[in-house]
Order: structure tokens, then sequence, then C-alpha cells
């Protein structure tokens, strides 16, 4: 290609110098202003990767997640594929004062696991507040901890499981900063809740809903509550006697619209759907490992005897927090497996060499 000469004349001299140095400032000018720009662009381009990797965390519950580390036990709580957090978890060391003259041995744990629907405030309140009814209820005129009976721990939990059920109803349509429903549809929203109270020699576990409780014992599960499903036969059978119906709408469902026979709250469909807990009471021994509570995240994609080994590896590492980490590792694993719900796992060491 022939070169196009762009200047009519040729320049030479100090008036050449001159030209040169103007065009060479010129150039540094733009040089600068040009990478300014690339560097806002550069800037702006790391931004948008920054959002778009937190979006990614987002949905892989990342950065929505909650861990919970300590000695005797820990948790993992996330979002997962759903756009809100609905679980709760309730972690209560020594929850229950020693009281009328009980030794500090005879103290008592306390951990729950609160799958919220519709909103997220039933959940809320029961993390805030189950903890607080069950030793207010232990203390009404019973038995010491260590001395009570299981009828008697089936009564102390009724009553709390009742309590709790008439506060989030009376009290659901009060403000609550994470609230995102309308007024008149608060009585839509409920939780289920499966608590723990871990003693010395015994573990109490009250269930209402679909989350669940399982011991690890010598390597083998032990489920220690019983999922409330619309179509489980003795739930069905409560149902319809009330009055009510089990419809099969993208699964069973009370009335075609909750998944669950049982839960904290959901007003509206009372008294179908009822607060009245299952309580068990299991003796513990040198063979039990350890407690795991978890929402129907994990159930729905965990089989029992795959969450014990799973905290059995994680146990066999010899890790201080392995509880913590038991935890972790269930979550994700049914993030892998695709679970559709928010997911929560609570871990108990029950070692007899970590006696409470």
């Amino acid at each position: 290609m022939a070169e196009v000469c762009c200047d009519s004349a040729v320049v030479v001299g100090a008036e050449a110098e001159a030209r040169a140095r103007a065009r060479a400032g010129r150039r540094r000018r733009a040089g600068v202003e040009g990478a300014g720009r690339w560097n806002a662009t550069a800037t702006a381009a790391g931004v948008a990767a920054e959002e778009a990797a937190t979006r990614k965390r987002r949905a892989s519950g990342g950065e929505a997640g909650l861990v919970v580390v300590a000695k005797r036990h820990g948790a993992a709580s996330v979002a997962g594929r759903r756009r809100e957090m609905e679980d709760a978890v309730s972690l209560r060391e020594a929850f229950a004062a020693p009281a009328n003259g009980e030794v500090a041995a005879a103290r008592c744990d306390f951990y729950g696991v609160f799958d919220g629907h519709g909103c997220s405030h039933v959940a809320d309140a029961c993390r805030e507040r189950m903890h607080e009814l069950v030793a207010e209820e232990m203390g009404a005129g019973s038995p010491a901890a260590a001395a009570r009976e299981p009828a008697s721990w089936t009564e102390t939990m009724e009553r709390s499981f009742a309590r709790m059920d008439a506060e989030v109803i009376a009290g659901c349509r009060a403000e609550s900063g994470s609230c995102r429903c309308e007024g008149q549809k608060c009585d839509h929203v409920g939780s289920t809740a499966v608590v723990a109270v871990v003693e010395e020699s015994r573990v109490v576990v009250a269930n209402c809903g679909d989350s669940r409780a399982v011991l690890c014992r010598g390597g083998a599960p032990v489920q220690l509550s019983s999922d409330h499903k619309p179509d489980r036969p003795d739930e069905l059978e409560r149902i319809e006697v009330a009055g009510g119906r089990v419809i099969f709408w993208e699964g069973a469902r009370v009335l075609g619209v909750l998944a669950m026979s049982r839960s904290i709250g959901d007003a509206y469909l009372k008294p179908y759907v009822t607060a009245v807990p299952e309580v068990t009471v299991t003796g513990r021994s040198d063979a039990d490992e350890c407690l795991i509570l978890a929402s129907d995240g994990l159930w729905d994609v965990v089989s029992n005897e795959a969450a014990c080994e799973v905290a059995q590896s994680c146990l066999r590492r010899g890790r201080q927090r392995w509880c913590a980490e038991a935890a972790a590792v269930l979550t994700k694993l049914a993030l892998a497996r695709r679970s559709s719900d928010n997911i929560s796992v609570v871990v108990v060491d029950l070692r007899r060499g970590n006696a409470l």
C-alpha cells in the first residue's frame, strides 16, 4: 500500500521539533485519559463479576449460610435453592438452671430445628421462645429433670408446644423486622418443630411436623421421631375424624394445601393441623455417637443411614470441632443432591467422654 502524506509541505528545523513535542504531548494526554476510561471499565466489569459470583454463592447456599461451631455441637443452615430463608435453629446449653437443690450435673441442653413456611416469623419466634417455655414448664412444680418420668416429659412438651402455638397465633400480626407476609395472610404461616433435651442419661425428643431427629448409635441410625405426613394412616384418620380432608396435589396435603399434618401456627387449618407433639424418651448408652436434628431439606434427599455415615466419617478424623464439620458436610451433600428446600442441620456430640 502506498503511503499517504497528510502534510502539504515538509517542515524542518525548530518548527518541526515544536510540532513533534506537541504531538507527543497530545499522545501522552490521550494515553492517560484512555487509561482512566479503561480502568473505569475494568472496575465496572469487576463489580459485575463480583455480583455474579455473589448470586452464584447465594444460589448454592454459600452466602446465605450459617455455620455454628461449639465444643459439644455444631450447626449449619443454608437457604439453598429457595429465594428466602425460613428455617431457624436453636442451640441452648444448660438452658434450664438447676433449681430446688439440684446439683449442676443434672443440667440439660436444648437443641431445636424449626422449618418455617409462608414466612419466617413463626420459626424465628420458636427459636427465641421455645427453650424458655420448656424451661418454665420443667420448673412449674414438676419433678427434677433427672427424676422425671416419660409421661411427665410428654406433658411438659405438650404444654410447651401449646403455649408456643398460642403465642404465634396471637402475635402473628405484630411487626417483625424479618416478616414479609401481609397482615391478612399471617394465619397462613407456620413452622415445624423438632426439639431435643439432652440429659446426662437420656435424650428427650418432641416433634411436630416433618423435621426429624436421628440418633447415631454404634454406626447405625435410630430414628427418634416420626414424620407427620398427611397420608400417614393414623394422621389421615385423625384429620378425617376432625372433619378435614387430605387431597393429593403434588403429594398428600391437608385440604390440598399443607404437606404436613402437624405444625406450630397455621391457624387457618386448625383443628386438622395440630401443634400437639409426639414425644420420645431414649436412654443414652456408651455406643451413642451423636444426635442429628434436621429439616426436611436434608431428609428429602439423604437417608438416615447416609447421614450417620457422614457423621461417623467426620468423627473418625479426630478433629475437635467435628460436629460443625459433619453439619456442614451434610448440608453440602443435600445441595449436591439437588435439595429444593432450605436446609438446616444440628449435630450434637453424645459420646460419654464428652458428657454434659
